[in-house]
């Protein structure tokens, strides 16, 4: 039997593109080749690139003032690639602490140069998403994180700022209709709504580039990639092709807004157990629950031991939460159905 597989990534893939890579595995594209062995530059290597490139776009409804990048080194290396690119020599940027991956970002950006954190959660163990402050002008740009995966928390509105508009969306990317034109860069790993773990995406607006005055080591400038159009070295072939096929998965499935539309029935489904059973309790604040990882714990803890042994033999695979939170953690991506969710949602009734 399938696990029902509620891990928060890597994660749940669409079963389509699971067997069309693993097809590619054994023979890409009648090459008597492998995609694991198949040259980056190769015509058939470049023509995946170049549409994995286009379809964002497309999903995003961006146009030719973006460019999109497939990089390596996860969100992580964003953090620091971000205010390298951004970051004057002689300015500031600004920085919402709303989480465990937030305050990575504040401290590698801190070691390049000034940071102001303007709002932060973290006196509440990261339980709610701040929405009392304001970014001015006098920052070079401002960064957020759209979707907390380990406390279950999502921004459901983003500020109005006065700079450029950075966001880290590892977590939610794809999953609900936003205005991406707001954001001057989005960055996200690849590995909960896009694809395996191994490629990272950048979508930057062109134009904000090439002006902190600094030295950017040639790796971490945004420029040489967009100049070599992700090749500057060779790139996670298959974590690009598998990402390619995931969002055109999304694109011939009715694209974000059918996306959304399965992903709010689904939390809502196993939100209002959470509400209605007294055997359960949710950890983040209401109004800003993550619709992609949904945490809340027992309120006896003498029925641990009894709803572990229940979810595991209903063949539910990744539910304990993050040992920041404890408790339990169900990850509903976009290719998570919602016949796994009532799977546990039937679990957590007969508790």
């Amino acid at each position: 039997m399938k696990k029902h597989n509620f891990s928060a990534g890597p994660s749940i893939l669409p079963q389509e593109v699971f067997q069309k890579a693993a097809d590619a595995i054994l023979d890409f594209n009648g090459m008597g080749l492998s995609i694991l062995e198949i040259s980056h530059r190769s015509k058939e290597f470049v023509a995946v690139m170049d549409e994995a490139r286009a379809i964002v776009k497309r999903l995003m409804n961006l146009g030719d003032d973006y460019e999109v990048l497939y990089l390596q080194g996860g969100a992580s290396l964003q953090f620091l690639m971000v205010p390298f690119n951004l970051l004057t020599t002689d300015g500031k940027a600004a920085y919402t602490d709303t989480g465990t991956w937030a305050a990575g970002a504040i401290k590698e950006a801190k070691k390049l140069g000034n940071v102001d954190v303007v709002a932060s959660s973290k006196e509440s163990n990261y339980i709610y998403i701040p929405k009392d402050f304001t970014v001015g002008s006098e920052y070079d740009y401002f960064h957020c994180t759209s979707n907390n995966t380990i406390f279950g928390t999502q921004m459901k509105e983003f500020p109005k700022v006065d700079t450029l508009m950075v966001c880290d969306m590892s977590s939610d990317i794809f999953s609900r209709q936003i205005d991406f034109s707001q954001f001057d860069l989005i960055y996200a790993g690849a590995q909960k709504n896009m694809g395996p773990a191994g490629a990272t995406l950048v979508v930057v607006k062109k134009s904000i580039l090439g002006k902190t005055g600094r030295t950017i080591p040639t790796y971490l400038d945004y420029a040489v990639h967009i100049d070599k159009e992700s090749m500057s070295n060779t790139p996670p072939v298959f974590a690009v092709y598998a990402s390619y096929l995931t969002l055109k998965h999304l694109e011939e499935n009715g694209g974000i807004a059918a996306a959304e539309a399965k992903n709010n029935a689904k939390a809502k489904l196993l939100y209002d157990e959470i509400d209605r059973n007294p055997n359960f309790q949710g950890v983040a604040a209401v109004e800003d629950r993550s619709f992609m990882n949904v945490t809340f714990t027992l309120t006896d803890e003498s029925k641990k031991e009894a709803f572990d042994a229940a979810w595991k033999a209903a063949g539910i695979s990744g539910l304990n939460g993050h040992r920041s939170v404890g408790g339990y953690r169900a990850s509903i991506y976009n290719a998570m159905p919602i016949e796994s969710v009532q799977v546990l949602v039937d679990v957590m009734k007969s508790i």
